[in-house]
Parts: structure tokens; C-alpha cells; sequence
């Protein structure tokens, strides 16, 4: 009964993955009093940026990872101050493979691998960062329904109503563990941590590896052409 209704619940994702129809890259990058920055980002279709990544872990990973590099120095200079990075716990369900970071084919395994990318990325943040008094963490919301059903048919709106109504959460609930990421004092004393919830929760083993997150970092920096002569000048394009 538990492997139907996982396979079921998988499908449902692959599906909603499918029909989503928004493909505006979407950061959203909000202060909380000045030294916190929330960064979220979105589901998509199988498409790829102008700059040729995966659209998915273009805007998920990639676009997560540059934002921040280029806030590091307000974040430094006005610690204690926090990044807050919205993931999910379907990381749990793939790997990273280095020699297919691009990967761009199913579109729930890629999901899954830009959201296990924000937790590697949030450990080896909060390693670089500890000693300049930026706190980083990765949260899970929780599933939320949200206004993303209303691009579907009725049928699908009313497939989706009844099953968000078993399993799924208001936005409103789903929003109290990423505010309480972003304001409460019990973050820091889990720097790199992975909050639900609102209480750290423990990850999988692989997802804990060091070495990893720091070879993401670094091959992340090379896709993104991240030098630090490059970072100067894009501060100064968007300035």
C-alpha cells in the first residue's frame, strides 16, 4: 500500500512538473531587517536558460549560487547576518553525478538534484562564512498547494484540490519554517543545518559530505564564470 501510493505521489509530481507553464526565471530575494537573504526558487519544465543549463538547476542551484556570492560582502559587513535557501526533502530521492550536473531529461530527477545542490550548497556556505558571522541554512516548507493549479484544466484543478486536501499545506503553514529560518535565534546554533518543520532535522549520510559540497562550490563557480576579477565586474553591471 505505502509503494502505491509512492509511485502514485511520484507521478503526481512528474505530472505537475509537466504542465507547470512558468518559465520566467524567478529568485526572489527579500531583506528580513536588513541582514537576511531569503533566496527561493521555482519548479520548470524541461527547458534550458540562454546561457544553456538545465532551466531547473539554472535557476534552482546556479542562480542561487551567483545571488548570494554577490551579497556575500553586504552580508559580511553587516553581520550577524543570514541566507536562508528554500530546498525540499525530495534531495533524498537522487544523487549529484559531476559528469551530468546539467542533467536535463526526467524532470522530477531534476528537481531532486537542484534541491539536493541547495543543501550542498548551504553546508559548504555556512563552512566559508562562519568566521565573518553569516549564518546559512537550508529549509524544507513542507508540499504546499498554491495558485500554480489554477493554470490547469478543471479536471486536473479538481484531481489536485481533493489530493492537496489529504496531504498538502496552506501557503501560510508552509511559509512558518521559512520564517522561522529567517528570524529565529535557533538557527545559529545549527550553521549548514537542514531545518522542517521549524526544528533541524538530520539528512541523509550522502548529503552531509563535505567534499562534495565543496566540489559543487568549485564547479559551480567555473559554469557560473565566478573569478574573482568577473565577480567585480558583474557587481558593477548591476549596480
Amino acid at each position: 500500500m505505502y509503494a502505491l501510493i509512492t509511485v502514485l505521489a511520484a507521478l503526481l509530481l512528474v505530472l505537475i512538473l509537466r504542465h507547470l507553464k512558468r518559465r520566467r526565471v524567478c529568485l526572489d530575494v527579500k531583506r528580513l531587517d536588513g541582514k537576511t537573504a531569503l533566496i527561493t526558487g521555482v519548479p520548470a519544465l524541461l527547458d534550458w536558460t540562454e546561457n544553456g543549463f538545465s532551466l531547473c538547476f539554472g535557476v534552482n542551484h546556479l542562480g542561487t549560487f551567483l545571488l548570494t556570492n554577490l551579497l556575500l560582502d553586504m552580508l559580511k559587513s553587516c553581520s550577524p547576518s543570514r541566507v536562508v535557501t528554500v530546498t525540499s526533502d525530495v534531495y533524498k530521492y537522487q544523487k549529484l553525478d559531476f559528469a551530468e550536473l546539467n542533467y536535463n531529461i526526467v524532470p522530477l530527477f531534476t528537481y531532486c538534484r537542484s534541491k539536493l545542490a541547495n543543501i550542498y550548497f548551504t553546508h559548504e556556505l555556512a563552512n566559508q562564512m562562519e568566521r565573518h558571522g553569516v549564518t546559512a541554512c537550508a529549509v524544507h516548507p513542507g508540499y504546499v498547494v498554491g495558485d500554480w493549479i489554477s493554470q490547469f484544466s478543471i479536471l486536473f484543478r479538481i484531481v489536485m484540490y481533493v489530493i492537496s486536501s489529504m496531504f498538502f499545506i496552506s501557503s501560510q503553514e508552509g511559509a512558518q519554517s521559512v520564517i522561522h529560518c529567517a528570524v529565529s535565534d535557533d538557527i545559529l546554533k545549527h550553521n549548514g543545518g537542514y531545518f522542517s518543520d521549524c526544528r533541524p532535522c538530520k539528512l541523509r549520510s550522502y548529503a552531509q559530505d563535505s567534499g562534495i559540497a565543496k566540489k559543487l562550490w568549485e564547479a559551480s563557480e567555473i559554469m557560473v564564470n565566478l573569478s574573482s576579477s568577473n565577480k567585480k565586474n558583474i557587481k558593477a553591471s548591476v549596480q
